[in-house]
């Protein structure tokens, strides 16, 4: 019934692929989902060093026996960092499917490709995942209007994205944004996507590293809970609608500066407030789909849940003369 060109591609059971959660994607949450059939994605930049990358694929390694993946954001950030570096370490430890994001992959395809590397490239806009395919990567993940993080800056949102990615490219296609149970996954394979990404109902999982305050504010939280900041530097993000995300937004309304904004947007402020539990410490990327999530399971019990529901879906389908 999950037989899809991702799973054969990937060698997992179902299509269903963890987003990675910067500071919160580490082994345990990695392997928890590989393990249970997914493909679990690590953060790569979650680590301030290619060698310390090098040690956490070793500990996912080390916990499962099942592909996972490594996300590697090409974007500018405060820090130095070798994206190169990177890309090697990740190769060496025998990683095989890696997915990039952000800025255009060209510069690393050869050295992924000729490594035997699969290569998922996230984009949130059709373009994108158009130029993606001529650049010879293996699938797109696109994210909606919806997602957590960074969906771009166009405001569409995943069932129109969906259909017309698919529609355009002839590589598989990966849904993210406002998926996060067994009708978003059946939607999204309706729609023409052969697999799901979801950041935000991993994030609220017994495996992942957040500090149970902020899990269990999330588990009450609904989906007008959110907000987009960053418009103003071209890079919209999706967070939780704190005291202090609406200061950064009066502060992009009132004109600020990206140097004047960066002390506040900083990845390094978001550890320190997925450790602490203090929402109102840094700002929290959360997608849409968190009105929906009541409760924190284990990360098997997401993902069998998931098949389940989906199960009964197809079977009320049937029901009523839609053959799947």
């Amino acid at each position: 019934m999950f037989k899809t060109r991702i799973t054969e591609m990937f060698g997992i059971e179902y299509p269903i692929i963890q987003g990675a959660l910067m500071w919160l994607s580490r082994a345990e949450l990695v392997a928890a989902v590989s393990n249970a059939g997914g493909l679990g994605t690590i953060a790569a930049l979650t680590f301030p060093t290619a060698n310390e990358l090098r040690e956490e694929i070793k500990r996912a390694k080390s916990l499962t026996d099942k592909p996972f993946a490594v996300n590697i954001t090409l974007l500018p950030t405060i820090r130095p960092i070798s994206y190169e570096e990177y890309i090697d370490a990740a190769i060496e430890e025998g990683v095989k499917i890696i997915e990039t994001a952000g800025r255009s992959p060209q510069p690393y395809m050869k050295r992924l490709k000729d490594a035997g590397v699969k290569v998922i490239h996230k984009v949130a806009r059709v373009k994108d995942a158009k130029a993606a395919e001529r650049l010879g990567v293996d699938a797109v993940a696109i994210v909606g209007f919806e997602a957590a993080g960074h969906p771009g800056m166009d405001d569409v949102t995943s069932l129109v994205l969906i259909p017309i990615s698919a529609d355009a490219v002839n590589i598989p296609v990966i849904a993210g944004g406002g998926i996060g149970d067994g009708r978003g996954l059946v939607a999204a394979l309706a729609l023409g996507a052969e697999g799901v990404l979801m950041g935000t109902r991993f994030m609220v999982s017994k495996e992942c590293a957040l500090h149970p305050k902020i899990g269990q504010w999330l588990l009450q939280a609904r989906e007008t809970d959110t907000l987009m900041i960053e418009r103003s530097i071209q890079n919209a993000a999706r967070v939780m609608k704190t005291d202090y995300a609406q200061k950064v937004l009066g502060m992009e309304e009132k004109g600020a500066t990206l140097e004047q904004l960066l002390p506040f947007i900083s990845g390094d402020r978001s550890k320190r407030s997925y450790i602490s539990g203090d929402i109102n410490a840094a700002t929290i990327a959360c997608g849409q789909i968190v009105g929906l999530i009541h409760e924190m399971p284990t990360v098997r019990e997401i993902i069998e849940g998931i098949i389940n529901e989906a199960r009964v879906i197809g079977q009320r389908l049937y029901k009523i003369g839609i053959y799947v």
